[in-house]
Parts: C-alpha cells; sequence; structure tokens
C-alpha cells in the first residue's frame, strides 16, 4: 500500500479512537493485520501522531484551559484542584510506563491480546454501567485528590492493547461515582500529559530511526488526526449523554470477535 495512504488511514484510525472507549492503540494493531504493513516501521509513526489528537482537545478546550491557568496565577482553590488531580492521575503512568516499557512494546505485536482485551472490556463496560451510582461532583476540580490516584491507576491496565486508555479512565471514575461527562472530560484532559509522555519517550528511544521522509508522513497522520478528532469528541459527548457507554461496549465485543474469527481464519 502507498505510504502516503496508509499514514492517512492511520491518522484517521487514530483521530477516531483515541478518545471513545474502544482503544487506539488496539485499534492500530488490528490495521496492522487487516492492511498488511509492516507493524515495526509504523510503531513509531502510531505514537508520534498521537499529538494531533491531543491538540484536538486543547482547541475545543481553549477556553476551560485559559480559566484554568488565570486561575492559577490568582492561586484560586478551583483551578489549583484541577491541576492537582490531572498530575496525580499522571504519575502511576509515569512510574509504571518507565520501568515496563520494552514488555509494553512487546505487547503491541500481539493481535490477539488486542482481540480478547475489547470483548472483556466491553464487558466491563455493560456491567459497569448497570452497577455504578453516579452523582455529580461539580467538574474535575470536584474529584477528590484519592480518586484521582485511583484514576491514574486504573489508566495503567490500558497499557495493554485493546484495553483503551479512555475506557479505562472513564469506567474507573464512574466506578467511583463520578458523574459520566467528568469522567469523560477528566479522560479527554488526562490524555494530555499521559499521551504527550509516551510520544516524547517514543521519540527520543527511537530517534536514530527516524529518517526526514517518516517526518513528513508522521505531519500527514497528526494533521490527519486533529481534524478527524475534533469532529469525534463533539459526538462522543451528545452519544454518552442520550445514550450512554453501551453502543461503545457492543462495538467493542462485535469487533473483537469479528478479530479472532479473521486472525483464526488468516
Amino acid at each position: 500500500m502507498n505510504d502516503l495512504l496508509t499514514a492517512v488511514i492511520l491518522g484517521i484510525v487514530e483521530g477516531v479512537t483515541e478518545f471513545l472507549p474502544v482503544s487506539s492503540t488496539g485499534h492500530l494493531v488490528l490495521a496492522t493485520e487487516l492492511l498488511g504493513y509492516d507493524p515495526q516501521r509504523w510503531a513509531v509513526f502510531n505514537i508520534a501522531i498521537q499529538p494531533g489528537a491531543i491538540l484536538a482537545i486543547v482547541v475545543l478546550y481553549w477556553r476551560t484551559f485559559l480559566a484554568v491557568l488565570t486561575g492559577l496565577t490568582k492561586r484560586e482553590p478551583q483551578s489549583i484542584a484541577f491541576v492537582r488531580n490531572l498530575l496525580i492521575a499522571f504519575v502511576p503512568a509515569v512510574a509504571l510506563g518507565l520501568a515496563f516499557n520494552d514488555e509494553i512494546e512487546a505487547l503491541l505485536e500481539n493481535a490477539v491480546v488486542v482481540a480478547w482485551a475489547l470483548i472483556a472490556g466491553g464487558i466491563a463496560i455493560l456491567v459497569i454501567e448497570r452497577l455504578a451510582k453516579t452523582h455529580p461532583v461539580g467538574g474535575i476540580a470536584g474529584v477528590s485528590a484519592m480518586q484521582s490516584a485511583k484514576i491514574g491507576i486504573v489508566q495503567c491496565i490500558a497499557m495493554i492493547p485493546g484495553v483503551s486508555r479512555s475506557g479505562a479512565t472513564i469506567m474507573g471514575a464512574m466506578a467511583l461515582g463520578i458523574d459520566r461527562r467528568t469522567a469523560a472530560e477528566f479522560s479527554f484532559f488526562l490524555a494530555l500529559p499521559t499521551l504527550t509522555g509516551a510520544t516524547v519517550l517514543q521519540m527520543l528511544k527511537h530517534r536514530d530511526a527516524i529518517t526526514g521522509g517518516d517526518l513528513q508522513l508522521i505531519a500527514v497522520g497528526f494533521v490527519v488526526s486533529f481534524v478527524v478528532a475534533l469532529a469525534v469528541v463533539k459526538a462522543f459527548l451528545a452519544v454518552v449523554t442520550k445514550h450512554g457507554f453501551a453502543p461503545f461496549a457492543w462495538y467493542r465485543i462485535v469487533a473483537g470477535v469479528a478479530a479472532l474469527a479473521f486472525l483464526t481464519l488468516k
């Protein structure tokens, strides 16, 4: 397949799936199997285009970021609590990511793990949706430090491809009693330090293998993932508000079963 077309397709996959509870990494791994391209060559690309999706959150929530920055200069408790909670939730991912980086990369080559993780995650979402007793907490600043730490620990489960970082954090937050919208937005904002850190780490680790041509393809994937994520995040919140997370759970289960069938018959 043409490299430019592959970059566009992977950019679309990243933009569509990064903030949905369906696992962007898992979908990128499965795309390797479906499209038949060299996974080792595109592994760094898949990480490097994540900031495109991150930028979409910055653009969509620029008023929130501006309010928080302004509040920090005035030492407002709400702004301090907002930043505190995200930093607390970010710490577990840093510790485990640095400690088990090689093991995590090895899992990225296992499409069967992705398929089973999609199915298990879908079932978990259905169970939590039915049993979780949530209530409004007043936004991210209203989440306690202990709840933030627990969300950060749950996020680490998503180091297994197919689990979904957004799915783990959203469901973890809901299991702790946090309302759907705040849980989703906590996941969105937590993505900024988490995905930025992962991207920087991988780019530094593989910097000698990146060529000028790779940078051009990364730029294409970055732009595509940014544009797609802009539209997807808005639509996601609308669907969640009206229908909850069940549609994504059933999609995960169907996709996981289909992937297992494909891999078995391949």
